[in-house]
């Protein structure tokens, strides 16, 4: 499923821990990482003092890809290693197309001061322009990361972009044999005074079960062995996903990066960022292929 994985890394805390997850997808679908760090040339400091700078960066860079690399080696994945010139974001999703990756592994943060390349921007931006799915992990004490993959929850409102990451998730719960979890909310607060009445919240729930029902008949269509599906209330889409997570071990949540506009929507950008930077599991979120 996953042949070549790109893991964008400065070295800090945050990518060692996430680092260790990426060996376990890639040693599980026997893929080749792509080790790579960004020298980011777009700094004040940097573009002022030119070439020495530059330097000192790269090498820095060649210190950090051959130290994760001998890391990898150790669990006898295959690597390869480069260093770049350039703006983070730009550069990893330029690298990603030109080198056939199919999978984008960030922390969702990195180290401070100006020696930082994965800044919280720099995730959302990869996130939200990558072409292919990007997997992002918060490299906190209270997050839980575990592989293989045993249950996938994917959230949806029948959106194009949400039925891409419908077959992502069906995708991955096939390959890990994982239980897929099929999730529609209701975000009560956001939908104003009259929610409350039974003629609106009857439509709504009876639009909501038929997304689940169109998400199941796909996913059974795929040969998922374990599929469940739930229409959940709550005051808002995120804090509902969240209390999902909890309530029922998720350990995988697959999302679109947009969704609908209007009051049925579910997957807006804003929710999935939201998500990228709370979830206490890891975020794989895919983009709709440009037209």
């Amino acid at each position: 499923m996953f042949d070549q994985i790109l893991f964008p890394t400065d070295g800090g805390d945050g990518a060692t821990v996430v680092f260790d997850h990426v060996l376990d997808i890639a040693t599980a679908h026997d893929a080749t990482v792509h080790i790579v760090n960004v020298a980011d040339t777009t700094q004040m400091s940097t573009t002022r003092i030119q070439g020495e700078v530059v330097d000192t960066l790269e090498q820095e860079g060649e210190q950090i890809v051959h130290e994760t690399a001998d890391r990898a080696k150790q669990r006898g994945v295959t690597t390869v290693t480069e260093v770049v010139q350039g703006e983070p974001y730009r550069t990893i999703i330029g690298y990603a197309d030109s080198h056939d990756v199919d999978l984008i592994v960030m922390p969702t943060h990195g180290r401070q001061g100006l020696e930082r390349f994965l800044l919280g921007s720099t995730t959302e931006r990869v996130v939200r322009r990558a072409n292919v799915p990007v997997l992002t992990i918060r490299p906190d004490d209270d997050s839980t990361i575990e592989y293989p993959y045993q249950n996938a929850l994917v959230p949806t409102d029948g959106s194009d972009c949400a039925n891409q990451a419908l077959a992502m998730g069906v995708d991955v719960a096939k390959a890990d044999g994982a239980a897929l979890h099929l999730l529609s909310v209701i975000a009560i607060a956001s939908l104003g005074v009259d929610v409350r009445s039974d003629l609106q919240m009857s439509a709504l729930e009876e639009q909501a079960d038929e997304l689940i029902e169109d998400a199941r008949a796909f996913a059974e269509n795929a040969s998922v062995e374990s599929i469940s599906g739930s229409v959940e209330h709550g005051p808002s889409i995120h804090r509902a996903i969240l209390s999902y997570i909890d309530e029922h071990d998720i350990d995988l949540v697959v999302v679109g990066t947009h969704g609908r506009t209007g009051f049925d929507r579910y997957v807006l950008g804003s929710v999935t960022e939201y998500l990228i930077r709370t979830s206490p599991i890891p975020v794989l979120t895919v983009r709709e292929p440009a037209q």
